[in-house]
């Protein structure tokens, strides 16, 4: 439970982390209002021509009576928009990651940068890094839809179906988010995806201490814009804690093994004083020799 809290931790370390930095917040959120608004048009075009799908995917029911051919076509349309709707919901994490790519990466490096500093960036072009993402973005699509699918069937035995399933689903999605939203800082830390799963299910009491929380935040109309900025940040302080990268010459500046001042600072042997003699500066005393100075009386004789 002590991991789960600390994935929850992180979750709001992320959105507080945005909190501090308002011109990033306002960066983050541009990628989930483009595929926010293309969702929403997608979805009033499926609604507005739902009546029109559903006849034609119904072409069988013309010789019906009106009444019946009215009531399949009805259902249709409702499945119809009823799939959309589900379909936007599971897609639409990944399709603003997709977008946001640049972006998500820009926020990853900067939380990076003020907590101490990550991996340095990969040297690949823009369309192969979206295509990398795109690749491992359907891949955990693909897993999440195969839960989904046992789950759903799952659902409709009696009494599990109705309390044990939606705990498990919150489960599945939240792992397969925290997939999704730490792809890019533990990529950067040379981790394919298959490592980055294993890593993540190693630590899977934090992993889904994150993604429960954001999962069960995402349900919230609206706040899934306003939320993944700091999902973002959240999931990359949440790499740093399961995947620690050590900033090159972090021994030299810091208080490493070479340095006994506070700085890191080699000591001065020649603090000690100006004369490596034990006995002091043989010039600092009186007259060496004993009998004093031989000089100090007139040397001629009346």
């Amino acid at each position: 439970m002590r991991d789960f809290g600390a994935g929850l931790r992180f979750l709001f370390s992320g959105q507080r982390w945005v909190a501090r930095h308002g011109r990033w917040w306002g960066f983050g959120m541009i990628p989930a209002l483009i595929a926010l608004v293309g969702y929403v048009a997608a979805l009033v075009v499926l609604v507005v021509y739902a009546g029109d799908l559903a006849e034609w995917a119904t072409p069988f029911a013309d010789g019906w009576s009106e009444l019946w051919r009215d009531v399949v076509r009805t259902v249709v349309a409702v499945v119809a928009v009823g799939a959309g709707g589900l379909l936007a919901m599971l897609t639409f994490t990944m399709a603003t990651l997709l977008i946001g790519e640049p972006f998500y990466e820009s926020l990853s490096a900067k939380v990076e940068e003020t907590e101490g500093g990550g991996p340095p960036e990969l040297d690949l072009p823009l369309w192969r890094e979206l295509w990398v993402a795109a690749r491992d973005s359907l891949a955990v699509l693909l897993r999440a839809a195969a839960f989904g699918i046992v789950l759903f069937l799952c659902g409709f035995i009696p009494v599990v179906g109705q309390t044990v399933i939606p705990v498990l689903a919150v489960c599945v999605s939240g792992f397969y988010l925290t997939v999704e939203l730490t792809g890019t800082p533990l990529q950067k830390r040379g981790l394919s995806q298959k490592e980055r799963l294993r890593l993540l299910r190693s630590r899977l009491s934090m992993t889904l201490g994150f993604g429960t929380g954001l999962t069960l935040l995402f349900l919230v109309p609206g706040l899934t814009v306003l939320a993944m900025p700091g999902a973002v940040a959240g999931a990359t302080l949440l790499a740093r804690e399961v995947s620690p990268y050590e900033v090159a010459g972090a021994d030299e500046d810091g208080d490493g093994d070479g340095g006994d001042g506070e700085d890191g600072e080699q000591p001065n042997p020649y603090q000690q004083g100006p004369y490596p003699y034990q006995g002091g500066n043989p010039y600092q005393g009186g007259n060496p020799h004993q009998g004093g100075n031989p000089y100090a009386v007139d040397p001629q004789v009346g």
